[in-house]
């Protein structure tokens, strides 16, 4: 008989946890508290523009490269369009932009056109991101035997950028990204910075007709392989015996049993759920207590026909000299900075559709409203939603001074939003952050001291396309041998 695995949450770890077992002979049954699967990856439509709430393009994923590996023994299929080689993303700082050109040679180049005396210090930067990138074996697909250097998970993004880089503006420029994972000054490891930068530098790319794409090909496979994936079915208790995990037991009243259980929602979520005394209370102390990366406001942009150039890069806007410390802003200053993106309807497209604009916005901003029901939050909810909205227009507008006269119509997110959605915690949009101050105490462990009780998604690992999926693979090892998935990946 087949083991029978309860998976919580079909987000991008829950889904892909699902293929892999499935693959493997077990009986797959993932439960959704939502009434639409894929939890970051989906997306939703207005007035016939798309647009994708959370994962908004993808890197490695040319012909042979890691992520178009692991997207290939997962069975996903869909179509992709590469991002600018020669600017996939731009950094703006006080109006002056600089380009990340893909690939390595490229990336020093354009860069070092700007600054001349820095091209050994990029040049040593890059030798450093490709090392602690190609030190893990699931980040590169590869047997290695090197080590990754410990001091590059204990120091912090700007320590180390700070000592390669001697020029004040590169120093910053180089880290100009950095609203795709949060960081933080002093708290993030470069380890972090450098699997983001080692990963969109091969190459990126945007998913043709959205990231709910991704959702639905998984969906396929695990069809094709016999699991279920059960909408609108939130996990009121994951239910145990005095040893192990048993199944668990959903709002209405139904119940699932299991031989494994496997979380795909927020620890602080799961530890809600467990009433066992086998998770003992410092555990959940610790769970608790841990922080979480800064919320986001979002402002989705629905563009007049052919009125907005599709815009084939990312660009990130400072009004501020420095990328850093955007997230402590005041009611005077915010936004410190922002992202702004279009989504891709179709290849070589030259019209916008849709687009986005994402700032950082801390929970504590929308508190008086927690408790209250997504569209039921009141005109007050609105307006402040209104207001925040035309504050950040404002800020693109002076880098884009058309874009106003090219909107027809946009909607908005807050923190609030992304909670009530994701279930994550403090409506962070990347989960528990990762904080060199705190050490081992900052990471959370794919195993429980429930034996049969696993944790995947963003918080176990690391955030992103890439950091979920190599989690996935840590996870599901515990099961069937991390060697086994690594295999049956590179021989597949």
């Amino acid at each position: 008989m087949k083991q029978r695995v309860v998976i919580i949450g079909s987000g991008l770890g829950g889904l892909s946890c699902g293929v892999i077992l499935a693959k493997n002979g077990y009986q797959v049954t993932i439960l959704e508290q939502d009434h639409q699967a894929g939890g970051c990856l989906q997306c939703f439509e207005r007035n016939g523009a798309k647009f994708e709430t959370g994962m908004h393009f993808i890197g490695s994923a040319a012909k042979g490269q890691t992520l178009q590996r692991l997207l290939h023994y997962l069975e996903v299929d869909v179509r992709l369009s590469q991002l600018d080689t020669e600017a996939y993303e731009v950094i703006s700082l006080k109006g002056k932009k600089y380009p990340f050109a893909t690939g390595r040679k490229r990336f020093i180049e354009r860069l070092s056109a700007s600054f001349p005396d820095q091209k050994v210090n990029l040049e040593h930067l890059c030798d450093i991101v490709e090392g602690v990138a190609g030190a893990s074996s699931l980040h590169s697909l590869k047997h290695t035997e090197t080590a990754l250097s410990t001091q590059y998970q204990l120091r912090s993004i700007n320590d180390v950028v700070e000592e390669v880089i001697t020029d004040p503006v590169l120093q910053r420029v180089v880290v100009g990204n950095l609203p795709l994972y949060a960081a933080e000054k002093d708290k993030t490891p470069f380890s972090t910075y450098a699997f983001v930068m080692d990963f969109y530098n091969q190459s990126a790319y945007r998913v043709i007709g959205g990231s709910d794409h991704i959702a639905r090909s998984l969906m396929t496979t695990l069809t094709k392989y016999g699991a279920e994936v059960i909408v609108c079915k939130k996990v009121k208790s994951i239910d145990c015996d005095d040893t192990h995990a048993t199944g668990v037991t959903c709002e209405d009243g139904s119940h699932y049993d299991a031989d494994i259980v496997i979380s795909d929602a927020h620890p602080a979520r799961t530890v809600e759920m467990v009433h066992s005394p086998l998770l003992r209370p410092a555990y959940r102390k610790r769970i608790e207590a841990l922080p979480n990366t800064v919320g986001g406001f979002s402002v989705y942009l629905h563009f007049k026909p052919e009125a907005m150039p599709y815009m084939n890069y990312n660009f990130y806007g400072y009004a501020q000299e420095s990328p850093w410390d955007c997230e402590n802003y005041t009611p005077k200053d915010w936004p410190k900075g922002y992202l702004y993106m279009h989504f891709c309807d179709e290849e070589r497209q030259q019209w916008a559709k849709s687009g986005v604009i994402l700032s950082y916005m801390r929970m504590e901003d929308v508190a008086q409203w927690q408790g209250t029901a997504v569209g039921k939050r009141g005109s007050d909810y609105e307006e402040f939603k209104r207001q925040h909205a035309e504050k950040l227009l404002d800020a693109v507008a002076k880098e884009f001074p058309s874009l106003r006269e090219s909107i027809s119509e946009y909607y908005t997110s807050t923190p609030l939003t992304y909670y009530d959605y994701t279930g994550t915690e403090g409506g962070s949009m990347y989960g528990i952050a990762k904080d060199i101050n705190l050490g081992a105490a900052a990471r959370v462990h794919h195993r429980t001291k429930i034996p049969n009780l696993l944790l995947t998604g963003q918080n176990i690992n690391s955030h992103g396309i890439l950091g979920v999926l190599v989690g996935t693979m840590v996870t599901c090892g515990e099961i069937l041998t991390s060697e086994k998935i690594f295999n049956q990946i590179v021989n597949g």
